[in-house]
């Protein structure tokens, strides 16, 4: 009876708002027609179609809140012009009780909250979907933050992830647009993004890493998690204080260096995506503050860590090469670094491709570089690259909201914001370091392990690659070859090809990853270049 409820409240929205109107309702069925049929009785609507799914998801409550959020950051799936509709959701929920709130921590750190804090505040500080947050004092005068998960929320939120799936299904079964749209794996998404934010734990471990990432440098702090008094259900972190990050009045009523403050910002991002691999991806204003102790060197603060992304390797390394071959606009080199990623499939045809791109970015360089967008530009890159198959990543989904987020609040900051200033020094020096020798030496360390797992496979090869060389064409032997009882000349002579073999056999297992990085050949490959190398210099 209550999922009947709920659809019957869906159902009254979906007619209230006309979200009819944005399917294709030829395609769909006739039963799905009439069910929606009573649609009409509200009447035209004057508005767009992302206003009116905006507000019908503002309606619907805080799930489906979320849920319109996280359409917003796909802009690979969603038609612009809704993604910036959806992008106004708000998370605005009233608070819940605070004597509920004070059970709940209780029942998760087992003590009662007059022994476990020194102060407690009953009226909440902030109050959100999942979660609602009160300040407090540890008993030794540390200010702190109590953050708990909703009761009963999980229960909710299985409700309507479920009805989700339903509805889904529909989408892609009936509308053409549902199926390029890939329904299911936006709500698939969504399930894990909303339940993982149910895990205090994992955000406090997020933000843990975030700080140690970050810790003595001066453009951004994270608070302090404190885990004896944090687990799954509830988290206690370091209070902080700073103005708004888009506050504009108060950031300069306080003198802050706004032209500073945004390439700091900058700065930031890159440091996180290609240096630490571990980024912030929801950096929106209510998550990020600034420190105007010091006006004329400001620093960020950054709270909420439950959204996080990261890269592949080679990820990293093609996403960095294509950002400065489109800087240089070198479009043939951006096709190529597309297929050898395999971003798109290999058989794409380069100069089909190469011409897509030209397309794209020329028009957007006859802008001034402070009106140019990376990440617009990253977007529409993206989305001409599906016309060529390409399955973008959720790791570079985020990547693109997150730099879509930096770059609106530093422009928002200093409007003559020149983001590829910062960018390409900083992208050229990553890239020449990536393969210094220090680096190199790094990475050999660090895979030493696994290529030495490799090592007892190396001595079977060995004779396998001799045996084959010895027998004739055709004939294949089992037995192992007596290389002691040859001739010393001749026992010369077969090291030397033993070693000449294996070296290749290395090398060529090797060549496909060799000029991209020695870190990412195979152990196996490595061990055997470096055995066949041996066996030259001993014959």
């Amino acid at each position: 009876m209550t999922r009947l409820r709920r659809l019957a409240k869906i159902a009254l929205v979906v007619g209230k708002y006309r979200l009819d109107l944005l399917l294709q309702k030829e395609h769909l069925p006739f039963a799905m027609r009439a069910l929606l049929a009573p649609a009409v009785l509200f009447g035209k609507t004057q508005l767009g179609g992302g206003e009116r799914l905006r507000l019908a998801l503002e309606e619907l409550g805080p799930i489906f809140i979320k849920f319109g959020q996280l359409l917003s950051t796909r802009p690979d799936l969603v038609p612009a012009d809704i993604c910036a509709e959806l992008a106004q959701l708000q998370d605005r929920v009233p608070p819940f009780s605070s004597n509920i709130f004070k059970s709940n921590v209780e029942a998760a750190l087992q003590g009662s909250v007059d022994d476990l804090f020194y102060s407690f505040e009953a009226d909440p500080l902030a109050s959100a979907s999942v979660a609602q947050v009160h300040a407090a004092v540890l008993a030794d005068g540390r200010e702190v933050v109590v953050k708990a998960v909703r009761p009963g929320i999980e229960k909710i939120i299985r409700q309507d992830i479920a009805l989700m799936y339903s509805l889904a299904e529909l989408l892609k079964k009936y509308s053409e647009d549902g199926r390029r749209l890939r329904p299911l794996e936006v709500v698939s998404d969504y399930e894990v993004v909303i339940l993982e934010e149910l895990n205090l734990q994992s955000e406090g471990a997020n933000a843990s890493l975030l700080r140690h990432n970050w810790d003595g440098s001066p453009l951004l702090y994270v608070p302090e998690i404190y885990w004896p008094y944090s687990n799954q259900n509830v988290l206690v972190m370091e209070r902080i204080y700073g103005i708004p990050v888009t506050n504009m009045t108060e950031l300069e009523a306080a003198g802050v260096d706004m032209k500073l403050l945004a390439e700091r910002g900058v700065e930031i991002f890159f440091t996180q995506v290609f240096e630490h691999n571990f980024f912030h991806a929801d950096m929106h204003p209510g998550n990020i503050f600034v420190d105007a102790r010091q006006p004329k060197a400001p620093s960020y603060l950054a709270i909420d860590c439950a959204i996080m992304g990261s890269l592949s390797n080679d990820d990293q390394f093609y996403l960095a090469r294509n950002l400065l071959a489109i800087f240089n606009r070198d479009y043939r080199q951006v096709a190529e670094l597309h297929i050898r990623s395999g971003w798109v499939p290999k058989g794409t045809p380069v100069n089909e491709f190469t011409g897509a791109i030209r397309s794209v970015c020329e028009p957007i360089f006859e802008r001034p570089l402070n009106e140019i967008s990376l990440g617009h530009m990253l977007i529409n890159l993206f989305t001409t690259a599906r016309r060529f198959n390409m399955e973008v990543q959720p790791s570079l989904v985020l990547l693109q909201k997150t730099l879509l987020n930096i770059e609106g609040l530093g422009r928002q900051m200093y409007p003559q914001l020149d983001l590829w200033s910062t960018a390409q020094p900083f992208l050229d020096k990553w890239l020449k370091d990536r393969y210094s020798p220090k680096s190199i030496v790094r990475q050999f360390k660090r895979h030493l392990p696994d290529w030495l797992e490799h090592l007892p496979q190396i001595p079977p090869m060995i004779f396998q690659a001799l045996q084959t060389m010895q027998q004739p064409p055709g004939q294949v032997s089992t037995t192992a070859p007596a290389i002691h009882s040859e001739s010393p000349a001749k026992s010369t002579k077969w090291l030397n090809r033993i070693g000449a073999a294996v070296t290749g056999v290395g090398v060529g297992l090797a060549s496909p990853h060799w000029a991209e990085s020695i870190s990412q050949i195979p152990g196996s490959s490595l061990i055997l270049i470096s055995l066949g190398l041996l066996l030259l210099l001993l014959r």
